[in-house]
């Protein structure tokens, strides 16, 4: 089925603080998103917003599309970078989109489709619009989240439980100087040579990498609330700082298939070779600022948890993972489902699908046909 690709454009209004992105006109804030729209009316809308990515030509939301389902694919303040993202700022961003969609566009029923990163964006969105609870950000500033319309029903699609959880799973354990990306400690370096350990790893030594990598998240954390501490008090309270993580990407189920089993490829990350994204530009949260770093990635500030905010999503919910899955692995998808507090939930898996489906046509379709399935069964479609 032929659809058509709409541009839209949302701005709005926002008391300035802290200047986390160059340019912009005073405190406007600037949305932009694609309604992809096909011929058969519908009164059902699929809202896909990730925190930072840009989905507009994702295969998922298009092959929806195709198939005649009305998808709005949107786009935070933060467009494919979150060195400075907020997650208290995306509630007003997709609140924005969600109010637009059923005003404006006039779909009267949303259902918010969280794909990977977006998965825990829907569940801390959908939270705060039936039990509110954020008044400020974890460093302490205060935000105005205005009134949300929950969703009428939730995708959880290829997601992982928080990135501030995925993030400590990738954490490189051992890096032992954050100013120094050279200081390695080579009995947890996964990529040294020779590597401290083979696959299939031993569980004893696992269990204590992965002690290591809460350790850092924490260390870091510390650090970033003693360094904001200290710029409050010499400059202000909207002193701010950027700083740099390196070691990110070396999580040892990328090495060991028998960790956290599923069908991907061993060596392998959805970003290509593990070892070189580890301290590569594009790695995860390599660029960060103090106070997006309590917001997003610190285990133990971030209030964007899936699993925290799961039991507050009674609506119904389909949580989709896929077998060859090499960013989200099955293990999120069952802490996930298990979290959701709805009485009618489903899980469907998608055997050989990759992260992205890129090049897996069939594979799509098959999570395209499950979708409209569970949409269907509850009447959305």
């Amino acid at each position: 089925m032929s659809y058509a690709r709409l541009p839209l454009h949302l701005v709005f209004d926002e008391k300035v603080t802290v200047k986390e992105s160059y340019g912009g006109i005073g405190g406007l804030v600037a949305l932009q998103g694609h309604l992809l729209k096909p011929e058969t009316a519908s009164e059902t809308l699929l809202i896909f917003m990730h925190p930072m990515g840009i989905m507009h030509y994702l295969p998922l939301p298009m092959g929806l599309a195709e198939d005649g389902i009305h998808c709005l694919c949107a786009v935070s303040r933060y467009p494919n970078n979150d060195s400075a993202l907020l997650m208290e700022k995306l509630l007003v961003d997709l609140g924005h989109w969600v109010r637009h969609a059923r005003t404006a566009l006039g779909y009267r029923r949303i259902v918010l489709a969280g794909w990977s990163g977006g998965g825990s964006l829907s569940l801390f969105y959908q939270r705060q619009a039936v039990a509110p609870f954020v008044t400020d950000t974890p460093a302490g500033d205060p935000i105005d989240v205005p009134e949300l319309v929950p969703a009428d029903a939730m995708l959880l699609l290829a997601a992982h439980v928080s990135r501030a959880q995925t993030l400590t799973e990738w954490l490189d354990p051992s890096v032992t100087d954050e100013a120094d990306p050279l200081a390695r400690d080579p009995a947890w370096n996964l990529y040294a040579d020779p590597p401290p350990a083979q696959p299939p790893y031993p569980p004893q030594w696992v269990e204590a990498f992965r002690a290591r990598q809460v350790e850092r998240n924490r260390r870091i954390t510390a650090w970033v609330r003693d360094r904001l501490d200290l710029l409050r008090n010499r400059y202000g309270p909207n002193a701010e700082q950027a700083f740099i993580v390196h070691g990110t990407m070396a999580d040892p189920r990328w090495l060991d298939p028998t960790l956290d089993p599923n069908d991907r490829t061993p060596g392998r990350c959805y970003l290509g070779d593990p070892c070189e994204i580890n301290d590569a530009p594009g790695g995860l949260a390599r660029f960060s600022t103090l106070r997006s770093w309590l917001s997003q990635w610190g285990l133990d500030t971030s209030r964007a948890d899936g699993l925290a905010c799961g039991p507050f999503c009674t609506v119904p919910t389909l949580v989709l993972d896929n077998s060859a899955d090499d960013a989200c692995t099955p293990s999120h998808a069952e802490r996930l489902f298990a979290a959701v507090g709805a009485t009618d939930k489903m899980r469907v898996t998608i055997r050989g699908a990759t992260h992205y489906y890129a090049f897996q046509p069939d594979r799509r379709a098959e999570a395209v046909a499950a979708i409209r399935a569970f949409l269907a069964a509850r009447d959305l479609i």
